[in-house]
């Protein structure tokens, strides 16, 4: 591929320039992602994208990087610096500009602030002076300027999710009335792999939203709506912006220094005002609210069924912490045991789980929590099993469903108890490359609200003596050589 086709996207390792690595990657492009840590970087991307060490307060370390590339990505912010933020951001852009100047870069695509700059918000007016600076000091530019963009990991996303999953009800500044244009980060991902060869003279901004101008509390809403919650807001005209951050970072993932910048910005509406997108992007046809949300949610249960979460701790064998791990609003209990079996022999007792064989450990508390299940109109553990030996996707096992099911590999059950929340329970066998066999088992819970996160934590020790129990009685089994052979063999005639 001919060097004019390269791009060089910076802010990999952050929230957009994470999720824009694999549309242009699979746009045909040849990407290179620049990093102050390139040695973490390149551990967790495509072995075909070019990772190469930079840091754009570095003047001196741009030029290299920026050698035959076509268009240049500009994706970094200085909201968590603990120092002058607008100053840092501002040599950023400057030594970018000049350098991609330099160099001959095509075109710069960078990624800004929606709304009206004021003194009042450093850190929109600090969006807006870095496209200013990188229009009149570097190539031409193109800005595309967003508001809250919408997807599971997002800064305004998990603000909107942890106010709602774990405030019934919550006294709120005046800003949550302020009106906001989302947009889905699918939809952002568009536009920022079309702006790449969108025919466009010279420097343009472009303000980008969904078609839907809505409140924070708009958000909130619609996002307990969907999860099934219902919550009380009042606002209130007394909490100043220090305040309101020191009050995000009590309820919030937000920590203070990042929640006092992102409150300058919604204080003010911040909403598409020129339909300019239309005509330079007229392919494009961003979602509403409703479906963003959606579409978050399910993103994120693909990503969590296909997310190897529970790699850094069970690897090591180091026990879960108080609750679980956190995986956005889900807890997670991960454990992993290694035995001197094949993972055939290895998964034999877990696709015979349940049913009339049972649950190898605390048989007695699995028929407790039955029957309190029957009673709230739950199925109970009534049902058994289709098939003692094999397992199906759709079958019924206990009060689990089967969700997913690979010979030899993978169980993947749904719980159908009355639970405040979703949950799940994995099995995974794999062979560890020394004659033997790795069998992780993994607990998961979604929890509804502070119902169920009350649910989770005061059921904690049960729950984690019936899980430790649960892999050593598996564990056991397998070595005892109890429902070993291969599914598959076994459907042979």
């Amino acid at each position: 591929m001919s060097p004019e086709r390269r791009v060089l996207l910076t802010g990999a390792t952050g929230y957009v320039g994470g999720r824009l690595l694999g549309p242009l990657l699979e746009s045909g492009l040849v990407v290179r992602a620049l990093s102050r840590r390139p040695h973490e970087l390149r551990g967790r991307v495509s072995a075909t994208v070019e990772v190469v060490g930079g840091n754009v307060l570095d003047a001196a370390s741009l030029p290299g990087v920026l050698q035959d590339v076509d268009t240049a990505f500009y994706l970094v912010h200085s909201m968590g610096a603990p120092g002058d933020f607008q100053e840092e951001d501002r040599q950023a852009a400057r030594n970018f500009a000049r350098a991609a100047l330099q160099t001959g870069v095509r075109r710069v695509i960078y990624l800004g602030g929606l709304g009206r700059a004021t003194h009042h918000s450093p850190h929109l007016a600090s969006r807006h002076e870095v496209g200013e600076i990188l229009r009149t000091e570097g190539p031409p530019t193109l800005e595309l300027r967003a508001s809250v963009i919408l997807g599971s990991g997002s800064l305004s996303f998990e603000m909107v999710r942890a106010l709602v999953e774990r405030l019934p009800a919550m006294v709120t500044p005046r800003w949550i009335d302020r009106l906001t244009q989302p947009i889905a980060i699918e939809d952002v991902l568009a536009y920022l792999v079309a702006a790449v060869d969108v025919p466009v003279e010279g420097s343009q901004v472009v303000e980008i939203g969904g078609p839907d101008q809505v409140s924070y509390r708009g958000l909130m809403d619609e996002y307990a709506r969907q999860r099934g919650l219902r919550r009380l807001v009042v606002p209130i005209p007394l909490l100043t912006p220090r305040l309101s951050s020191l009050w995000l970072g009590l309820v919030t993932p937000l920590y203070a220094r990042v929640g006092r910048k992102l409150i300058d910005s919604v204080r003010y509406d911040t909403v598409v005002e020129s339909d300019r997108a239309r005509g330079v992007f007229p392919g494009i046809n961003p979602m509403g609210v409703p479906e963003a949300i959606a579409r978050s949610l399910v993103m994120e249960d693909r990503a969590f069924a296909e997310t190897r979460w529970s790699d850094a701790r069970s690897a090591a064998g180091d026990p879960s912490p108080f609750g679980g791990e956190r995986f956005g609003s889900r807890l997670v209990d991960t454990r992993t045991v290694r035995l001197e079996v094949s993972p055939a022999r290895a998964f034999g007792p877990v696709r015979r789980i349940g049913g009339s064989v049972g649950w190898y450990f605390a048989d007695r508390l699995w028929r407790i929590r039955g029957f309190l299940d029957l009673l709230v109109g739950g199925p109970g553990l009534r049902r058994g099993r289709r098939d003692p030996e094999i397992p199906a996707v759709g079958d019924a096992v206990d009060f689990w469903r089967v969700e997913a099911y690979e010979p030899d590999r993978l169980l993947r059950l749904m719980a159908e108890m009355r639970l405040p929340g979703r949950a799940w329970l994995q099995f995974e066998v794999e062979a560890d490359g020394a004659g033997g066999s790795r069998l992780r088992q993994t607990a998961l819970f979604d929890p509804a609200g502070v119902l169920g996160l009350l649910y989770w934590y005061t059921l904690w020790p049960l729950h984690s003596m019936v899980f430790g129990g649960l892999l050593a009685g598996i564990a056991a089994s397998a070595r005892a050589g109890q429902g070993t052979g291969s599914a598959a063999a076994e459907t042979q005639p």
